[in-house]
């Protein structure tokens, strides 16, 4: 889902670094943006995990860690996406439970609204989920 065209108050974006130290930053910025946008506490904690999980990815997998984080309401939903310039594509998998690590995409698979990732030319990608902004968990019984 490559979002465009948006009013400024409904659209957010920043290029950045992706290092494991400043994602608890980065996921303090996206929830504030949905706090503001008047979400309720699932969609700002789903938000926040689901940032976490997308900068940890390219701070692991993609050199340099260059990327832009994008917040967009449309609606009812907020989409959250991460380009970056690797062209390797997510792997969504069953997680090893007794693995310290591994889960991340497998579980924002589980809670996202939709969740997924489209190649970019010349290389790179967009990965992205999105999420209500409010009644996810009446949504969800």
């Amino acid at each position: 889902m490559q979002v465009a065209g948006r009013a400024a108050q409904d659209a957010h974006g920043w290029l950045l670094t992706a290092r494991v130290r400043e994602i608890p930053r980065w996921r303090q910025v996206v929830v504030s943006v949905l706090r503001c946008w008047e979400a309720d506490a699932d969609a700002m904690e789903l938000a926040g995990f689901g940032v976490g999980e997308l900068l940890s990815n390219v701070a692991k997998h993609v050199q340099g860690g260059e990327c832009r984080l994008e917040v967009v309401r449309l609606g009812d939903r907020a989409v959250i996406q991460v380009r970056d310039l690797s062209p390797l594509t997510p792997e969504i998998v069953k997680p090893d439970w007794d693995s310290e690590s591994g889960r991340g995409l497998w579980l924002l698979h589980e809670m996202a609204d939709d969740l997924g990732w489209k190649r970019v030319h010349p290389q790179g990608k967009i990965t992205w989920f999105t999420c209500r902004l409010a009644g996810t968990r009446e949504a969800a019984a």
